[in-house]
């Protein structure tokens, strides 16, 4: 789908922030190591995407409690939900040097009831005229998200017969409604019940 750049500065899409932490030790020493073997910016690219999407488990699929919304925690603890997965992407790929932005879809049951608004992360490599989406999520059966340039494999397309929608904004920072949302819960049970249905 078209992006639409929010920020025109692309430095902005490097930058460190609350979230997206990727000064932290643990998040350089973890993006040194997957640069080994991945010189080039598409190939470290394609390994942080796997790293995250593979290595850290997705919270709902675990029943795991904890709520993790800082990248470098998203590292240490390895849990989070698609939000605190995209923060951990966003900051390996910075700290990489490759731009990378937060980007969101509403995704609703087959009846187009429970919306909710699910985190991606797109970026932006040398060379290319576009971004990229990507979906970190973590599959499992049903799910089988990869890392793409060309045609999008993300977790979901989304149904506009249901009021899904890709919104195609290109944040620099993780949107307030849902950095608020993971900041607030007190546990995984709490943040089910409080993630934004709509931006």
């Amino acid at each position: 789908m078209e992006m639409v750049q929010h920020n025109p500065d692309i430095v902005a899409y490097l930058a460190a922030d609350e979230a997206i932490d990727h000064g932290h030790p643990l998040v350089r020493e973890t993006a040194a190591r997957l640069r080994i073997g991945h010189d080039d910016a598409y190939s470290y690219a394609e390994a942080a995407y796997e790293y995250v999407r593979d290595t850290i488990p997705h919270s709902f699929d675990t029943d795991d409690q904890r709520v993790t919304w800082r990248a470098s925690d998203v590292l240490a603890l390895r849990t989070g939900i698609c939000y605190a997965k995209s923060h951990a992407l966003a900051a390996l790929l910075r700290a990489g040097s490759v731009p990378a932005a937060l980007c969101y879809q509403r995704l609703a049951d087959d009846d187009g009831g429970a919306p909710v608004v699910h985190g991606l992360v797109a970026l932006r490599l040398p060379g290319r005229p576009s971004w990229a989406r990507q979906d970190p999520r973590g599959n499992k059966p049903g799910v089988d998200a990869r890392f793409s340039l060309g045609e999008e494999r993300l977790a979901w397309t989304v149904r506009p017969e249901f009021s899904e929608v890709d919104y195609p904004v290109l944040y620099d920072a993780p949107h307030p409604a849902v950095l608020g949302a993971l900041k607030a819960a007190s546990d995984r049970n709490h943040l089910g019940r409080t993630l934004p249905t709509a931006l």
